[in-house]
C-alpha cells in the first residue's frame, strides 16, 4: 500500500500543477488545446513508438497479459450493454448519456498508467505496458466509437469515416509503427531512438498536466448516479475482472500488478473530445472523468494492494 501510495505522489503532484496553471490562466483555452494535441499526436507516439520498437515481447508474458486486459475490456464492455435497459430506466439516463457511462468504465488513462506502471516497476513495468497498449488501444477505440454512433445524438458516421478515424488515431498507428520496427529488426540510428526518448519522457510530464488542466471540480457539487455508477465499473469492477482473467492465465507478479494498474486508472480525458465530436453527454462525461480522477487517489492503492500483493 505504501509502495503504491509514494509512486502515486509526483503524479498526482503534476496533476496537481496542471489543474493550478489553468485556474491562473497562464494559458488560455486556445493555447491548452495547442499543448494537448501536441501531446496526443507528437510526444504521446514517440514514447509508444520507441518502448514498442525496443522491447523485448519474447522476455515478457506478452500473450497472457494481453488476453487478460483484452477480455477484461469485453467482459466490462458486455456487462454494460446488456445491463442498458436497467441502467437506463433506473438512472434515467438518455441514449447520449448512456454513452458516456460506457466510456467511462471501459477507457483508460494510458498517461496517468505507464507514469504509475513506470514508478512502482520500473523499465519492466514500462515493457509491460506496451503490452497492454497493444492489447487495449484498437480495441476501445473500436467499442467506444461504435457505441457513440448508436447512441450519441450526432450523425452516424459512416464505415469508412470510422475506419479513416481508426487509421488516422495516433494511438494505433504509433502502435503499427513500433510493432513493425520491432518485427523486422531493423534500428533506427541512435539519434532517432535519442530522439524519440526524449519526447516520449516530456510526454509524460504533458499527459498529465493536461489530466488535471482537464478536471472540472465544480462538477462534483452533487455528482450524479450515472457518474457515479461508471466509475464505480471502472475503478472497482475492472481491476477486479483483471484480477480474476489474469489468476486463470497464471501471470506473474509483476505483469499481474501492471494488468491492476491499467484497469484502475481512471477513465481516458479524451473521452470529453469524442463525446462532443459524436453527440455524446459530454458534461456527464467531464463529470466522469473530475471523479474518477479524485476517488482514483484511495482506489489505485487499494486495488494494486488487495489484488496484486506480490508485485510491490
Amino acid at each position: 500500500m505504501l509502495a503504491a501510495l509514494e509512486a502515486l505522489l509526483p503524479i498526482l503532484l503534476i496533476i496537481g500543477v496542471g489543474a493550478v496553471v489553468r485556474a491562473r490562466g497562464l494559458l488560455t483555452p486556445d493555447q491548452w488545446v495547442g499543448f494537448e494535441k501536441m501531446a496526443y499526436h507528437v510526444l504521446f507516439p514517440s514514447i509508444i513508438i520507441h518502448t514498442l520498437s525496443t522491447t523485448d515481447f519474447g522476455a515478457v508474458p506478452a500473450f497472457p497479459l494481453g488476453s487478460t486486459l483484452f477480455l477484461s475490456i469485453l467482459a466490462m464492455a458486455a456487462i454494460v450493454l446488456l445491463a442498458r435497459p436497467v441502467i437506463a430506466r433506473g438512472l434515467r439516463l438518455s441514449d447520449a448519456a448512456f454513452s458516456s457511462v460506457f466510456q467511462g468504465a471501459t477507457r483508460w488513462n494510458t498517461f496517468v498508467a505507464i507514469a504509475m506502471s513506470g514508478a512502482l516497476f520500473g523499465p519492466p513495468g514500462v515493457a509491460l505496458v506496451a503490452v497492454a497498449i497493444i492489447a487495449m488501444i484498437p480495441l476501445l477505440n473500436v467499442l467506444c466509437v461504435s457505441v457513440l454512433a448508436r447512441y450519441g445524438s450526432a450523425d452516424s458516421p459512416s464505415p469508412a469515416k470510422l475506419a479513416m478515424d481508426l487509421v488516422r488515431n495516433p494511438f494505433i498507428w504509433s502502435c503499427a509503427i513500433g510493432i513493425a520496427i520491432n518485427l523486422t529488426g531493423l534500428t533506427p540510428p541512435d539519434a532517432v531512438l535519442t530522439a524519440l526518448d526524449l519526447m516520449g519522457r516530456s510526454a509524460l510530464a504533458a499527459g498529465l498536466l493536461a489530466v488535471g488542466a482537464g478536471l472540472r471540480l465544480a462538477a462534483l457539487a452533487r455528482p450524479s448516479a450515472g457518474a457515479a455508477l461508471s466509475s464505480a465499473l471502472r475503478l472497482c469492477g475492472m481491476p477486479a475482472l483483471a484480477a480474476l482473467f489474469g489468476h486463470l492465465f497464471g501471470l506473474p507478479p509483476t505483469a499481474l500488478g501492471v494488468a491492476i494498474v491499467a484497469t484502475a486508472v481512471p477513465t481516458a480525458t479524451g473521452g470529453f473530445l469524442l463525446a462532443r465530436q459524436m453527440g455524446g453527454d459530454h458534461g456527464l462525461m467531464a463529470e466522469i472523468i473530475t471523479l474518477q480522477s479524485i476517488v482514483a487517489i484511495v482506489t489505485m492503492p487499494l486495488a494494486i494492494t488487495l489484488l496484486a500483493p506480490g508485485a510491490v
